[in-house]
């Protein structure tokens, strides 16, 4: 191969393991003082930017394209997805994101429990098995995998192998929530060590120089208001207890606070704390003091009572 880049593509292909993406753009949206999604778009973009930055590309951004990109991600089977409000429209709706990138989607349905636990299994193993053989056949020069899980070590080992560099996108943060419960999200150290490029999202995105770069602000959704898209609520100034008027332990209650990505339901004599990940069919950022709710009651990691399965009253 020549060594003359000035007027060669540097060729991308990029892989999403889905559910560490949405992880990580709920992370943004809840929690983080941004209090906003990461574009997809916008991600691109920052790519070939890296790419062409970390590669010493000359000719920089236009020479590097994404020319093949995959998204990999569990999902309830229709049935599931049915009998949460508006959650199909939800799956849609980022479908026709995907599919405006260019980008080709993978799904395989969520194993459900006899206890109720969703699971997914197998995306890693189709991930890396697709990886490969896409690397193997259209020759990037440079594969880029969002993720941060070690069992993807093997595959990272195999396209080195085939002289194919990759480039690591991960995040690490912690928070404490309500309860105070430590969340931690870490990249695998053994990762980190067999990829060509490590990139720390979190380091690059709240960097003092690059933080007001365009490239980074353009990473995030613009903030809008999509309240139009649910069906608000009635705030109640009722002071009575909740009503168990649903099936299967589902009971209807009232928001009491919302804030940071958690919040709490009224129920006497104590109130039932809340994660943005229980919330279904309506964005977190868009319940509000007041609305009522559906949910179910499980314990947590502690055996403390705590809401599972909200979506808005209808």
């Amino acid at each position: 191969m020549s060594t003359d880049k000035s007027n060669k593509l540097t060729r991308i292909g990029v892989f999403y393991d889905g559910n560490y993406f949405l992880h990580v753009s709920n992370y943004y949206a809840y929690v983080h003082k941004r209090k906003s999604r990461i574009s997809v778009s916008g991600l691109h973009d920052y790519i070939r930017h890296k790419v062409a930055e970390v590669e010493g590309d000359a000719s920089g951004y236009r020479h590097c394209q994404i020319v093949d990109s995959h998204y990999f991600r569990g999902r309830l089977n229709a049935k599931e997805a049915s009998e949460k409000s508006n959650s199909l429209y939800y799956d849609r709706l980022f479908d026709d994101v995907l599919m405006k990138e260019g980008i080709t989607t993978h799904y395989l349905p969520v194993k459900t429990s006899h206890k109720g636990q969703r699971h997914e299994k197998g995306i890693d193993v189709w991930l890396a098995l697709e990886a490969f053989e896409l690397a193997y056949y259209k020759r990037f020069n440079v594969l880029v995998l969002i993720a941060s899980d070690g069992d993807y070590t093997p595959l990272i080992r195999k396209l080195n192998t085939l002289g194919t560099r990759v480039m690591l996108m991960s995040w690490d943060f912690d928070y404490t929530d309500d309860y105070g419960n430590e969340r931690v999200t870490r990249t695998s150290q053994d990762l980190l060590e067999v990829v060509t490029y490590p990139i720390a999202m979190h380091e690059e995105i709240d960097n003092r120089v690059a933080r007001d770069s365009f490239a980074v602000n353009n990473l995030f959704m613009p903030q809008q208001n999509i309240t139009d898209k649910r069906t608000k609520a009635v705030p109640s100034h009722n002071k009575s207890n909740v009503i168990q008027d649903k099936s299967d332990n589902e009971t209807v209650g009232e928001i009491l606070s919302v804030k940071n990505g958690f919040g709490f339901i009224k129920n006497p004599p104590n109130n039932l704390f809340f994660h943005y990940q229980s919330v279904n069919g309506v964005d977190f950022n868009d319940l509000n003091v007041g609305d009522k709710v559906t949910y179910k009651i499980e314990k947590n990691e502690k055996d403390e009572d705590v809401a599972v399965d909200i979506e808005l009253a209808q």
